[in-house]
Order: structure tokens, then sequence, then C-alpha cells
């Protein structure tokens, strides 16, 4: 499995450390969860302006583009997850939409070049005082 990331150096901003590496290391959970080798994860890091844009793109197989729309309405699992037996409570993605939307900010799912899903989380670049 071939894992990458993209991010420049420094990027100070005010937001629930704690929440961000929750919703960060939730995300790439579900990436090598769903990602079978020698698949590939991709993470990139940009700020534009005052936004800072986080994707998580992975090569395991997508989501069908019907059920794109609702993956992060809460007891929503796609149809592969639950033909992959993955268990989890359906909960996950709608939590994370909570943290993100609680920074200010947005999260939305769409095909991934790599072949697979790509979230992107948008949250505003505030720098501490």
């Amino acid at each position: 499995m071939s894992v990458s990331a993209v991010a420049p150096k420094a990027l100070p901003v005010r937001w629930d450390r704690a929440r961000i590496e929750q919703l960060l290391g939730n995300l790439l959970e579900n990436s090598l969860r769903y990602t079978d080798a020698p698949g590939r994860i991709a993470v990139t890091l940009e700020r534009q302006g005052q936004r800072i844009f986080i994707d998580i793109a992975d090569s395991a197989p997508g989501v069908p583009a019907a059920d794109l729309r609702r993956l992060f309405e809460p007891l929503n699992r796609a149809e592969l997850a639950r033909s992959r037996h993955q268990g989890g409570s359906g909960l996950g993605l709608a939590i994370r939409k909570a943290i993100v939307r609680s920074h200010g900010g947005r999260i939305e799912a769409a095909c991934s070049s790599l072949g697979g899903l790509r979230l992107r989380i948008e949250l505003p670049a505030t720098e501490p005082s």
C-alpha cells in the first residue's frame, strides 16, 4: 500500500486540536479499512486565501454516485460498506461532518482520481491571536 501526504511547512490555525486529530485519524482509518493492497491513499493540505482544504483520496472500490449525497447522513452506510462486512454503526461520517461544521467548515464526498472516494474538508484559516 502507498500512502502519500503533501502539506505546506506551517499553517498556524485556531482549531480544536483534539477534534481535528480525531477527524483526520478516523477519515484515514476509513481509507485504510477499504483500500486493499496494493492500493493508494493520498492526503493533500493547501491554503487558498482564508480557507484551508484537506483532501483524502483513495483507490478503494468507490461509493456509488447515488450514495455520495447521503454519505454523511446518520445511520446511512454505502452499499459497499454493507457488502464488505466492515462493521460500524453508520454514524462515523455524520460525526465527522459535525466536527467540521463546528469549526465553521464543510466536508463533501466525490469520486477520486485514484478510483475510489475523495473526501474534501474546507476549514477557515483563522490564525491564532
